[in-house]
């Protein structure tokens, strides 16, 4: 099936969540239970809303207040930590807007959210779907598109990118189709197709072996007598399959095989990669822009010789010079080549500004339009009044065509250069196999051979075979085979990885060397890698806020253009009547109207709003996919923005600035238990805990035991010794975990506390001074001291060391060379944390913070308006990634953390951070430098192109120089943002001033 890349784990957390609190952390349906033990009574309906704005327990007594006093709502209930309300009411009495209304008029934002259908089909609510839109030429033609798609009924919202050519709608299904999105562009004179959607039972089919309508009919006919189609559309044009089909029922690899069987191989079904139909259709623009530009290259030049050079040669001359009719041989000549460049090569001018007219905005196609109609018309009136009063005027034929042909150019080329800055996505796609080797297993589960299938039809629980030098087809794990993987495409890193059995690898990655079996656990939009092209995309599509001064200079520029080429050519035609210069100015057999009107439209060709335009989003573009390639990912360009001003970058101590692989580095035993007897002790407490120090605990332990090697490893190994564990460790019960103090359990009847001194003092524990001692010593040495108490006596104390970051000390001192001010928080105590902070040079320490606190701890910082990052990895840490301005969250650690983060530092690799904070600066000075020359270059040429300086230096700008010079502008600010692609990581060596010697 064709993957869909809306429904993804990596999503942008709204910013109105940013210096709010927490997020949701939890999905839960809170009246489930309920409804399970008493049902909904006949004829109820239940609805969950989304309620924002509730910060204690008395808010939620108020939003059940307001929904229980609603005429009609049977019961409520509302969960302030999860946000949630779950409303059981009478659908005859109440709608779904009234318990919204209710919400609100309470004073707090309510959000119905879509509930799944009963019959256990996926019911979507909202879709995103994503639209290809052609003919966007400026800043305009964008704010017009938006403009259409947010008026239309259903659409929740909309965001439209120049650079991409894409458009993204958020709409309701129930009130318009995707068909309904692509008329409504249409019928505003713009191009557009669909690309794809969020949905998930849809797959769209290239169809091979249809020659006729007989062979279209059979496999509609196929088609029809599969099961779990619900509809299906076979475009006979070309012959794309579109099915519509019930996932609970059948899958997207079933229907292919299904159609290819019963067709005994007569069809064969290719999946559409939307994104490689996305790429094709860049292709097809350019391709399209170049045929457009040589055909009048091949028309214009003629008329530029006629003007220019066939004066000089004699023969030819006299022969343009032959009357013919009214008018002689040369003004057919021109009249004829400049009509066609005028209106059939230029109609999609005419045809844009039409299009921007009648949806009540301007753009450069009405500038094109004016100049260019301007000149050709006058050129024909002025052949036509000398063929009637016998005075012959010049004619500017040459100008219509040559400005034509320039600003086609100026196109053409744009297309090259924004498909550059897409590259990065290209390159994405490309890592994914266009097929990939099933291994055909029997019922038994033994291989019986293997079969080649599309990539695209991969499903989770498949197990593929990889072979040396190809690339993984999707995210799995090793079930078989050894071998070393590249997986520098995906990660940055460029040391090849080693892979065995029951270790994960990315798709899109390259295996080198043995072969591999990978049984497949993610597919479509749940693997890294489409994860990564979507964050990229989201990314490319989001808008600056630096981006809505373009937005309001491009609302204003066309008009304000018209005026200046009006009042120019008023100037010089009233100061020409009434002689305020000589005639040695005008034109051979020229006049005053005819030098104003030069003047007035060189001012509207040279006029170029698309520079603005253009001026962010394609440096956002370049930088996105420069991101990419480093490992790091960035998902907006607001995100971009803010980075570039950041001020302190808050560091979480444990799996950020250290490994997180916690090591047991002392133990002492303070009573006259055995050492072996301490740890299993202390070892059977800590294997119900899910905390890093306890399974640190458990595997010190283990080898105490054993004398087996520690696994620092993975998952697998550790579920492969269960047994071994479960055999001598102590029967636990009444297993409880104390947030931020420790455990305590009870075996054999006692119990047993392991955690800090706030647990010990808590439970009445009395911590003699030389154990006190002890403790001290470790924590003034950056390790945590872990106490024991066991039937109310303090037996012994473990000490836990987490290692450093390598990399942590110099990336500290680098953040403060660029101006940066880091600073660390933890729920460790303070002693171990001030020796971390000494250790890697940190001198601002919030030492035992709670996880909901760290949240604070960032706006502490916000507080006198300082751009603040925050920088973590676990679940613990999203509450304050969302609260920061700028969110990084490193790769390696927990999807929600990542969902509630700016930037994603993929390598694990702390020198992102760096590399995150400088590219934001960079592409922001390149933003700024493109927006200086747009506007420079406004500010500079159209008063050239006016005439300021003629009468001073002499100096004027026929219109067709004017053309080329508008052309060429837009075309140099999208190269400008392509040096961005020549961007280099930081070297710390030139950061921190270090010389090599």
């Amino acid at each position: 099936m064709a993957p869909s890349l809306r429904d993804l784990q990596l999503t942008q957390v709204s910013k109105s969540g940013r210096r709010g609190g927490g997020e949701d952390l939890e999905d839960v349906r809170l009246l489930d239970s309920y409804e399970n033990s008493e049902g909904v009574e006949e004829g109820m309906r239940t609805v969950q809303v989304r309620v924002t704005g509730m910060t204690c327990a008395a808010c939620s007594n108020s939003v059940e207040g307001a929904l229980q006093s609603v005429n009609g709502v049977l019961r409520a209930s509302v969960a302030l930590l999860q946000n949630r309300a779950d409303v059981v009411f009478d659908p005859r009495l109440v709608k779904d807007e009234d318990i919204k209304n209710a919400i609100e008029d309470a004073g707090f934002e309510a959000e119905v959210i879509p509930e799944p259908s009963a019959n256990g089909v996926k019911q979507h609510g909202n879709l995103s779907g994503q639209f290809s839109i052609g003919g966007m030429t400026c800043a305009a033609c964008v704010n017009s598109v938006e403009g259409i798609l947010k008026g239309l009924p259903g659409v929740k919202r909309a965001v439209v990118a120049l650079a991409t050519s894409l458009g993204e709608v958020e709409y309701d299904p129930t009130v318009i189709s995707k068909d309904d999105i692509v008329n409504a562009i249409e019928d505003a004179g713009f191009e557009a197709s669909f690309v794809q959607s969020s949905e998930q039972d849809k797959i769209i089919l290239g169809v091979a072996g249809i020659f006729s309508e007989i062979d279209a009919q059979v496999l509609e006919a196929i088609i029809s007598n599969l099961k779990g189609v619900r509809h299906f559309r076979l475009d006979r044009i070309s012959r794309e399959l579109e099915i519509l089909f019930d996932p609970e029922v059948v899958t997207s690899r079933s229907l292919v095989d299904g159609i290819e069987g019963a067709s005994n191989g007569k069809f064969k079904l290719q999946v559409a990669n939307p994104y490689t139909r996305m790429t094709c259709k860049d292709v097809d623009e350019a391709s399209n822009m170049f045929r457009l530009f040589i055909s009048s290259l091949v028309l214009s030049v003629p008329v530029f010789l006629i003007r220019v050079v066939c004066p000089h040669i004699p023969l030819l001359y006299s022969l343009l010079l032959w009357r013919c009719g009214p008018f002689e041989m040369g003004d057919w000549l021109k009249w004829a080549l400049v009509s066609v460049v005028q209106f059939v090569i230029g109609k999609r001018f005419y045809i844009a500004a039409a299009r921007a007219l009648r949806n009540g905005s301007t753009n450069m196609d009405v500038l094109v339009a004016l100049g260019t109609s301007a000149s050709y018309f006058y050129s024909v009136c002025a052949l036509l009044y000398g063929a009637v009063t016998g005075f012959w005027s010049p004619t500017y034929f040459e100008t219509s065509a040559m400005l034509i042909t320039f600003v086609l150019l100026g196109k053409y080329l744009e297309c090259l250069a924004k498909g550059k800055t897409s590259d990065a996505i290209k390159k994405l796609i490309e890592l994914t196999p266009a097929t990939a080797l099933l291994l055909v297993k029997d019922k038994g589960g033994r291989c019986v051979g293997e079969r080649e299938i599309d990539a695209l039809l991969i499903q989770p629980g498949d197990t593929l075979k990889v072979l040396p030098g190809t690339k993984v087809p999707a995210d799995g794990m090793v079930v078989w085979g050894s071998s070393y993987v590249n997986e520098s495409m995906v990660t940055g890193e460029a040391i090849p990885v080693s892979k065995e059995v029951n270790t994960l690898v990315i798709g899109g990655t390259i295996n080198l060397h043995g072969a591999l079996h990978v049984q497949v656990t993610k597919v479509g939009s749940d693997t890294v890698l489409h994860q990564i092209i979507n964050l990229v995309e989201t990314a490319q599509m989001s808008k600056a806020p630096i981006q809505k001064f373009a937005d309001f200079v491009a609302s204003i520029f066309v008009p304000t253009v018209v005026v200046l080429s009006l009042l120019t050519f008023l100037g010089w035609y009233v100061a020409g009547a009434f002689g305020a210069y000589p005639e040695q100015w005008l034109p051979e057999n020229g006049n005053h109207f005819v030098f104003a009107l030069m003047f007035s439209i060189s001012v509207v060709v040279i006029a170029c709003p698309c520079a603005l335009g253009l001026a962010t989003p394609t440096a956002v573009m370049v930088a996105t996919g420069v991101g990419a390639n480093n490992g790091v990912l960035i998902k907006g360009g607001d995100a971009l923005e803010r980075a570039q001003k950041v001020k302190y970058v808050i560091f979480d101590k444990t799996g950020t600035l250290t490994q997180g692989k916690a090591t047991v580095t002392a133990v002492k035993v303070f009573t006259g238990m055995d050492r072996g007897d301490f740890l299993k002790l202390v070892a059977s407490a800590e294997a119900s805990s899910e905390h890093p120090l306890g399974k640190a605990i458990v595997e010190y332990a283990r080898h105490f035991h054993f004398f087996d090697e520690p696994s620092a490893t993975n998952d697998a190994t550790n579920q492969s010794k269960e047994p071994l564990i479960s055999g001598w460790l102590f029967d636990v019960s009444d297993f409880s975990a104390l947030p931020g103090r420790g455990i305590q359990c009870s075996i054999n009847g006692k119990l047993i506390l392991v955690g800090n001194r706030k647990l010990m003092t808590e439970s009445g524990i009395d911590i003699p001074t030389h154990v006190e001692d002890f403790v001290v010593e470790l924590e003034e040495s950056a390790k945590t001291g872990i106490l024991v108490a066991y039937e109310g006596n303090l037996v012994g104390v473990l000490g836990v060391a987490d290692p450093l970051k390598r990399e942590a000390a110099i990336v500290i001192e680098g953040l403060g060379k660029m101006g940066v001010i880091p600073v660390m928080v933890t729920g460790d105590n303070w002693r171990t944390a001030q020796a971390v902070a000494k250790e890697v040079g940190i001198k601002d320490v919030r030492a035992e913070v709670m996880p909901a606190g760290k949240a604070d701890v960032v706006r502490s910082f916000q507080k006198d308006g300082s751009i603040v990052a925050m920088v973590g990895d676990g679940i613990n840490d999203s509450p304050a990634l969302a609260a920061s301005d700028v969110g990084m969250a490193i790769g390696a650690g927990t999807d929600i953390a990542i969902e509630a983060a700016d930037y994603v530092l993929m390598r694990n690799n702390l020198e992102d951070v760096i590399t995150a904070v400088d590219l934001s600066r960079k592409t922001f000075t390149r933003i700024r430098l493109n927006y200086v020359f747009a506007m420079a270059y406004n500010v500079i040429a159209i008063p050239i192109a006016a005439g300021v300086f003629f009468p001073s230096l002499g100096i004027m700008l026929p219109p067709w120089v004017a053309g080329a010079c508008m052309a060429m502008s837009s075309v140099s600010v999208v190269c400008s943002s392509l040096l961005l692609r020549r961007y280099r990581k930081p070297r710390l060596t030139t950061i921190l001033e270090i010389v090599v010697e």
